[in-house]
């Protein structure tokens, strides 16, 4: 089974759904069956990496909300991270373009690192006020989960996997995909949002079960010895 995920290092619902889905994955029978892969949405593909501007101030002039709004949404996705066992620092979040981290995403995957190189950015971003737009940063991110120095920044400064970012986009685009996180189960079940494990465990059993069909053997002469609510038959 495989299962394709769309969405940004900096979707606070990209973080949450993401541990729905391990949460369900963690009560999946078949979970060493399952391939994940990460691919490149950019909420804000003209963002402006402004490490020192404001998060809460950024929100209220894009949606059109009141700073007072604007705290009270990221206060209530604080809490709704920390019933999943997340911590968002988002008064400390660093204002980014994130290009570059899918670029780098893209990279981890061809050295086998992506789910732990989306789950470093993630974290960098939410939870400890990184700027994931800046290149030493991903640099430094990338060395953390075991990407050689020299290989990350080449690949950063060289704008290697730009195509693989687009390719991506792409594949949202003809899927129909406007927002994230967006999960596509074996191409086939798509679910929007972070929506509650229970979902994500009802969706896992589903597909794999129309994907794994059981097949009745009937030997030749065999007797139907069995019993239902009405009695056994002999």
């Amino acid at each position: 089974m495989k299962i394709d995920i769309w969405s940004d290092v900096v979707c606070p619902f990209c973080y949450v759904g993401k541990r729905h889905l391990e949460q369900a994955l963690e009560q999946f029978p078949h979970a060493d069956d399952v391939e994940i892969e990460w691919h490149s949405f950019e909420l804000d593909p003209n963002a402006e990496n402004k490490p020192e501007g404001s998060l809460v101030d950024a929100l209220a002039a894009k949606y059109g909300m009141s700073t007072e709004q604007a705290t009270a949404s990221q206060e209530q996705l604080a809490a709704r991270a920390e019933a999943v066992g997340l911590d968002f620092q988002w008064r400390q979040a660093k204002l980014s373009n994130t290009f570059d981290a899918h670029r780098l995403i893209h990279l981890a995957k061809s050295l086998g690192r992506q789910d732990a190189m989306k789950e470093r950015l993630l974290r960098a971003y939410f939870s400890e006020g990184e700027p994931v737009g800046d290149t030493d940063t991903l640099v430094r991110l990338a060395t953390e989960i075991g990407i050689d120095e020299a290989v990350a920044r080449e690949a950063l400064v060289s704008g290697a996997h730009a195509e693989d970012v687009r390719r991506d986009e792409a594949q949202a685009r003809a899927y129909g995909i406007s927002g994230v996180p967006f999960f596509v189960i074996d191409e086939k079940y798509g679910i929007s949002g972070a929506q509650p494990t229970e979902v994500f465990e009802q969706a896992l059993d589903q597909a794999w079960t129309e994907a794994h069909p059981l097949t009745m053997v009937t030997p030749a002469g065999a007797s139907n010895a069995s019993c239902d609510g009405d009695g056994c038959s002999i």
